[in-house]
């Protein structure tokens, strides 16, 4: 996943990181392809309400990385779609990885998304989140615009966010800070890495294994 200096922004970038497989196809678009449409207040009031949660997590257990660690882990599966998100980062590969093995790749990649972004939680130091807008694709498919400020940060930092309803309630299925969709360029380095491999998925698991053990050995 790629790695993003702004604090605030880091932080509930985590809500576009880990969870479990999923079994349905992906409904995934490249957002910037979107037509525009309508803004969708349910949509803004949404991204913001849980942006304060993500704050709210950060500011009221600074020192307690335990605390932060668990609280968070269970905000992003509140918010966020985590196996929509871990069956897309699978691309072309999503629709012929063999049972067994998507739960074995489920596991060990939402112990390496986890570990991106609670290794830069104590990076916050107090900015703040403003929606300001959204465009509709769909009724039920929203790009919700926001804005991080304050802190540490010189200027402020736009952060998009896609959200999608269903089942009576919206959820985050990816984030875009810098005009890169964190989701999708996931998905790009993990294709390719299977695809440098001859299309073994085994090879991509086994190196986030490595890479999760490293991160375990130096805690």
């Amino acid at each position: 996943m790629r790695v993003v200096s702004q604090s605030l922004a880091v932080a509930v970038l985590a809500l576009a990181a880990g969870g479990v497989i999923a079994v349905a196809p992906s409904p995934f678009v490249a957002p910037a392809m979107a037509q525009t449409g309508a803004r969708n207040a349910g949509a803004e009031q949404y991204v913001q309400v849980q942006a304060q949660r993500a704050l709210n997590i950060l500011s009221q257990h600074r020192g307690d990385v335990g605390a932060e660690k668990r609280l968070f882990r269970a905000f992003i599966d509140q918010v966020a779609d985590v196996p929509r998100i871990t069956y897309f980062v699978l691309g072309k590969y999503s629709r012929s990885i063999p049972p067994a093995q998507q739960r074995e790749f489920a596991t060990v990649f939402r112990e390496y998304a986890s570990n991106v972004y609670e290794s830069r939680l104590n990076e916050y130091h107090g900015e703040t989140l403003k929606v300001t807008g959204s465009v509709a694709r769909t009724p039920t498919d929203v790009i919700v615009q926001s804005q991080v400020s304050g802190g540490k940060l010189e200027q402020p930092v736009t952060v998009s966010w896609r959200v999608l309803a269903e089942g009576g309630g919206w959820r985050v299925v990816d984030v875009q800070v810098d005009g890169i969709w964190l989701a999708i360029t996931q998905q790009q380095d993990f294709v390719s890495t299977i695809d440098n491999a001859g299309g073994n998925i085994q090879v991509l698991i086994d190196q986030l294994k490595r890479q999760v053990a490293k991160e375990a050995a130096a805690s």
